[in-house]
């Protein structure tokens, strides 16, 4: 097997290379670098710099590099972006996994993993996510994700690729301080980015129907979430491998967002009182995966809790922000 990594230089494709590399897999990378860092790569990595989309790129690489499967990372991920910018969202995660789906099918690639999340449920008033929740995405982002499974699928059965959907919930933390996640767009790096500006960290709405009022989620480690990857990989690898399967990705254990923001305080030394805002439109109360289909399916499950997050992830920002 030789895979290739779409979106193999960012913050989970690079942790997704090194849990693959180390286990022996052969990788070859592709990212356009908008937000890929190169040296996030293990060495011995070939790293080839362009577009998901681009369709003559895509032969060249899956040709040379006699590729057998490809793990599909690349994609725009902010949600108050997409809301903003819909038809990017649209053109760039959906049309570049059709151009990306058509290459493979000519190239006779027979194994697809695809990067998908849990903003495909929407806001489900249910205590544990299954995969059998009904999907109702309530922004363009999790529109764009509900339908690349559709069309994962969709080239699966009409091409002969065995697939396999992964649904992320909250990603945080850092297998070593160099991989972490240098952007400022999910809850954890908000915290520190605040707590380092001086400035209380934000806590929208505490009038939820929860234990603390504020909305709960589930937060798994990225460490883990490579290792799931891994797994999925390796049954895509098995003899006789066929059909698609949808998994989701969590612990299985709510964390309040209040929660996350004192033990950010504590981890860092730099706790304050959180100001409370408005709730955001679309936030749901709770969010957290059941993780039976994980365990059953790739025999995987979590290790790290939420404190290991949490410490890796503040490692990793004293790293790159000169802490």
């Amino acid at each position: 097997m030789t895979w290739l990594i779409t979106g193999g230089a960012g913050y989970i494709g690079a942790h997704v290379a090194r849990a693959m590399a180390e286990a022996g897999e052969r990788l070859v990378a592709l990212d356009d670098l908008s937000a890929g860092v190169p040296t996030r790569l293990p060495a011995g990595i070939p790293l080839v710099q362009g577009s998901a989309g681009d369709e003559d790129l895509l032969k060249r690489v899956l040709a040379e590099h006699a590729v057998t499967g490809v793990v599909h990372l690349a994609a725009r991920k902010q949600v108050a972006e997409s809301v903003a910018q819909p038809t990017r969202y649209y053109q760039e995660n959906l049309g570049a996994l059709a151009t990306l789906l058509e290459a493979v099918a000519g190239a006779g690639v027979e194994r697809f993993l695809f990067s998908s999340s849990a903003a495909v449920y929407g806001n489900p008033d249910v205590d544990l996510i299954t995969e059998d929740t009904p999907c109702a995405p309530v922004n363009p982002y999790g529109e764009t994700k509900l339908a690349g499974e559709w069309l994962v699928r969709a080239a699966g059965r009409a091409h002969g690729i065995a697939t396999t959907c992964l649904r992320y919930f909250n990603v945080a933390g850092a297998a070593a301080p160099e991989l972490a996640d240098t952007g400022v767009f999910n809850i954890v790096p908000m915290v520190f980015d605040r707590l380092t500006r001086d400035e209380a960290p934000r806590i929208f709405g505490d009038d939820y129907p929860t234990p603390d009022g504020t909305c709960v989620r589930d937060y798994i480690h990225v460490a883990d979430l490579a290792e799931a990857h891994l797994a999925a990989a390796r049954r895509l690898s098995a003899p006789g491998a066929s059909g698609d399967l949808t998994v989701n990705i969590g612990r299985g254990e709510g964390v309040s967002v209040r929660e996350l923001v004192t033990l950010i305080g504590e981890v860092t030394g730099e706790g304050r009182p959180a100001l409370v805002e408005p709730r955001r439109p679309g936030d749901a109360p709770r969010a957290v995966a059941s993780a039976a289909r994980a365990a059953a399916e790739l025999g995987w499950t979590a290790r790290r809790g939420t404190r290991e997050m949490v410490e890796s992830a503040w490692q990793g920002w004293q790293l790159h922000h000169g802490r």
